[in-house]
């Protein structure tokens, strides 16, 4: 049974939710990995064209795009149709991967990345929601100590330096090799903490 790690990525409309995505794999796919990602929309699906979120995430190396909405009735094996499908049952459905990011789902008790940009003049969400493990943000850390993970959302590549770390601590038994300055990622971070 593959369980890979799951990851959300969430935060307000326009922080960029979908632009980090989309560099994330082209990364990873780049590196050979198979990346799932579900997609939350408050919006009716409609088709397949470009410049759609899907077909964006699949043109940057998706190996699979799944997008739930309330405002569509989705069907799958043994499970019926239902107006909008419990998280398990979306990633139940998803053929293997070596990881799954899921974008919105704000609400999930699920290990999450929140995007937060000052700029938009929305609440930052991780004060309020503890599974927010870490936030790439436009602005500096917050003063005194936040229990989060402060991460440069104009340094993408740190970000993804995160998640290669992320994965491997999520996959006992079999991570990736991912190192960061020349340390094994899982070193790195132990050492980090």
């Amino acid at each position: 049974m593959n369980n890979p790690p799951v990851v959300g990525i969430a935060g307000w409309s326009d922080s960029g939710k979908t632009t980090l995505l989309t560099y994330f794999l082209a990364r990873l796919s780049e590196q050979g990995l198979r990346v799932n990602v579900v997609k939350h929309s408050h919006h009716r699906l409609g088709p397949d064209v470009p410049g759609k979120d899907n077909v964006r995430l699949l043109d940057a190396g998706a190996a699979n795009v799944l997008i739930s909405s309330p405002l569509q009735p989705w069907q799958a094996p043994n499970i019926g149709i239902q107006a909008e499908p419990a998280l398990k049952d979306l990633l139940s459905s998803l053929p293997p991967a070596d990881l799954v990011l899921l974008e919105g789902f704000k609400k999930e008790a699920i290990p999450k990345l929140e995007i937060y940009r000052s700029v938009l003049g929305m609440p930052a969400l991780y004060p309020d929601d503890p599974n927010v493990i870490a936030v790439a943000s436009d602005t500096a850390p917050p003063a005194g100590p936040s229990g989060r993970i402060w991460l440069d959302i104009n340094q993408p590549a740190q970000v993804l330096s995160w998640l290669q770390i992320f994965m491997d601590l999520q996959s006992p038994g079999h991570g990736y090799g991912y190192s960061i300055k020349g340390i094994p990622a899982r070193d790195f971070a132990v050492q980090m903490l």
